[in-house]
């Protein structure tokens, strides 16, 4: 982010890489071992703020109120972190591939939403997979993060087991890693098509 000017994330932290209740999504060549992109979801049941809290919680106290209501019925966690290498740019899996896949091991995990800070350019990320956006913070879900010229969407979804809102290709992939998360398939993206081996099982958290 540094090289576009943006170094004022405050969540931007390290302390996550030992957090027991986060789960790291790693795109790699398994014959280099060369990693190309990743993200993580990270559960709210953990020690550690979610990155969204740190990030607007000091616009909008709200969000602190909402963390809490979605834990007590049934779990919440973040989609957060999200990268990919220049190597990759373009292909679609930093905007395609790991948020759905972050979407898609929800399922697994012991939350009943998620959600995610979006980017003006990830706002159609989000409403493609199922999010809406949450109206009830900020200025209907707008920031002005991390920069006074930019801006943040917070975004949701309710029900992570709800697809209605999703695209039909989107609910389509989703639904086929969450009842195969361990499969080989042809991807095809800005740059067409390539192959993809997915390995998405999760262990089971100490609840």
């Amino acid at each position: 982010m540094e090289i576009f000017g943006i170094s004022q994330i405050t969540s931007n932290r390290q302390d996550w890489v030992d957090d027991p209740n986060t789960v790291v999504i790693l795109v790699e060549n398994p014959e280099t071992g060369m990693v190309y992109g990743g993200a993580r979801v990270q559960l709210a049941r953990s020690s550690l703020t979610l990155p969204i809290e740190t990030a607007i919680g000091r616009y909008d106290e709200q969000i602190y109120d909402l963390i809490r209501s979605d834990e007590l019925r049934g779990g919440t966690c973040e989609i957060c972190g999200l990268w990919n290498s220049r190597e990759i740019a373009g292909m679609g899996i930093g905007s395609y591939i790991l948020a759905r896949v972050g979407v898609a091991i929800t399922t697994q995990l012991p939350v009943a939403s998620l959600l995610v800070l979006c980017a003006p350019i990830t706002v159609k990320m989000g409403l493609r997979l199922g999010c809406e956006v949450e109206k009830s913070l900020g200025n209907n879900g707008l920031f002005y993060y991390p920069k006074d010229d930019l801006i943040a969407t917070v975004m949701r979804m309710h029900d992570i087991h709800d697809l209605s809102r999703a695209t039909d290709t989107e609910r389509e992939k989703i639904l086929s890693l969450r009842n195969n998360p361990q499969q080989e398939t042809l991807e095809r993206g800005p740059k067409g098509e390539f192959p993809v081996r997915y390995d998405l099982k999760v262990p089971k958290f100490n609840l």
